[in-house]
């Protein structure tokens, strides 16, 4: 059996990451989900440490100098990352683990650890994405234009990553995607 490994998925805005990682979450239960860490204020319903870990400002900060956050970016604001330890604590234990971090955040990971396997989510194609960002009709047309800016940024990165997996199809996105994080441990 392969030694677990930290599996890393990213990919823009609309391509359908939540969709995906709801169907690999109920075909391999055995995997670790990172929960992130957030400087923001709990949403409505969100709950401690299941949606995010809520700290204050000074705490996040205090996590990156103790060389605690495996990754860690500023959106909006606030303050996201993820803790190293759990993530670590997941691995020794024999779990193979997954992060669903942007692009900034992937890079860290790559640096912080060579062996973590990166998987870029990709749109059928580019009019597929963009038909995806606008049927939502919830952002004024300045959003849409910076998000779709960005998708064509992350999109170019695609070389950075190991493995790109084409979302076509949620059920069969997922499988792939299983398939990569547990490799021969099934």
């Amino acid at each position: 059996m392969a030694e677990p490994r930290l599996t890393v998925v990213s990919g823009p805005s609309g391509v359908g990451k939540s969709s995906v990682l709801a169907e690999v979450r109920a075909r391999a239960p055995e995997v670790y989900f990172s929960v992130s860490m957030t400087t923001r204020a709990p949403r409505a319903g969100e709950v401690d440490g299941v949606h995010y870990h809520f700290v204050s400002a000074e705490e996040f900060e205090r996590k990156i100098a103790a060389g605690e956050m495996l990754e860690h970016a500023r959106y909006a604001g606030n303050r996201y990352g993820t803790p190293r330890e759990p993530v670590e604590r997941a691995l020794a234990e024999g779990l193979p683990a997954l992060l669903e971090i942007e692009l900034q955040g992937a890079r860290q990971v790559r640096a912080s650890m060579p062996e973590a396997q990166l998987v870029m989510l990709l749109p059928p194609s580019w009019d597929e994405l963009v038909e995806r960002l606008t049927g939502r009709g919830t952002e004024d047309p300045e959003v849409l234009r910076a998000r779709l800016a960005t998708a064509r940024a992350e999109l170019a990165a695609e070389p950075e990553f190991d493995v790109a997996v084409v979302n076509s199809d949620v059920r069969s996105a997922a499988e792939e995607l299983v398939g990569l994080i547990l490799g021969s441990q099934r």
